[in-house]
């Protein structure tokens, strides 16, 4: 049986993960146990478990406007957080899967390709691109550009001209249990469409409200993806 080792192991993800697994053994470190900030300590707890993957889902994220006033956390967890996480994949020799955001591109036109060109919607997107970047340069790595949500709706309204491509966690975690053996770029999320539209199949008592000038400036218009290149993998009938 191979073996996962997942950063963040006590987030929300990573528990997802582990839940949704069927064919891995998985590690799910807390940070005392295996410290992104301490090469060494990521180093000695692959070497210790003997793992093939890591999928690195730790990172700062919600709320976004955190990473704004909290600078230095942001780059120390996302960024140098993340390059700690590739250089100890490369030392050992292993598959890393990062979990980056579909926050990265511009969130403005929508449907964004995997070659898209990239300019993050805001300072939690620009973190998550900083952490590419070095993912970029491990040749055994896969980077999946996720657009999820709670599998419950977290909030008491929902943004009817707001447009995203909403996958529930649960959903995303199959998925990504599905392609860890893939190589380059994917995109993953839901159906094109309205967060109003997307909450209201998960609860009939959502209110509609609209997005504001400002809100724009910190999440974008039009956040949605194209998932066309995952949906050539044909991983639903596998």
């Amino acid at each position: 049986m191979k073996k996962i080792l997942i950063s963040g192991g006590e987030g929300k993800f990573a528990q997802t993960i582990l839940k949704n697994n069927k064919k891995y053994k998985i590690f799910t470190p807390n940070k005392k146990k295996m410290n992104i900030l301490n090469l060494n300590s990521i180093l000695n707890y692959i070497k210790k478990t003997k793992v093939n993957y890591l999928i690195h889902s730790a990172a700062l994220t919600s709320p976004m406007e955190q990473h704004k006033k909290k600078i230095i956390k942001s780059i120390n967890t996302n960024i140098i957080g993340t390059a700690n996480i590739v250089n100890a994949c490369y030392l050992s020799k292993i598959k890393l899967i990062y979990i980056s955001t579909n926050f990265v591109y511009p969130g403005t036109k929508g449907n964004y390709k995997e070659e898209d060109s990239l300019l993050p919607v805001n300072a939690y997107g620009w973190s998550k691109l900083g952490g590419e970047c070095a993912v970029r340069l491990y040749n055994k790595s896969l980077i999946l550009r996720i657009c999820m949500i709670n599998d419950k709706y977290p909030h008491k309204k929902a943004y009817e001209n707001y447009i995203t491509s909403f996958l529930n966690k649960t959903d995303a975690a199959k998925i990504v249990l599905k392609i860890i053996d893939k190589i380059g770029i994917y995109n993953i999320g839901g159906k094109v469409q309205s967060a109003y539209k997307y909450a209201k199949k998960n609860n009939e008592r959502i209110k509609k409200t609209f997005i504001n000038k400002k809100k724009i400036l910190e999440i974008g218009r039009n956040t949605s993806i194209n998932t066309n290149k995952l949906k050539k993998l044909n991983i639903n009938n596998e």
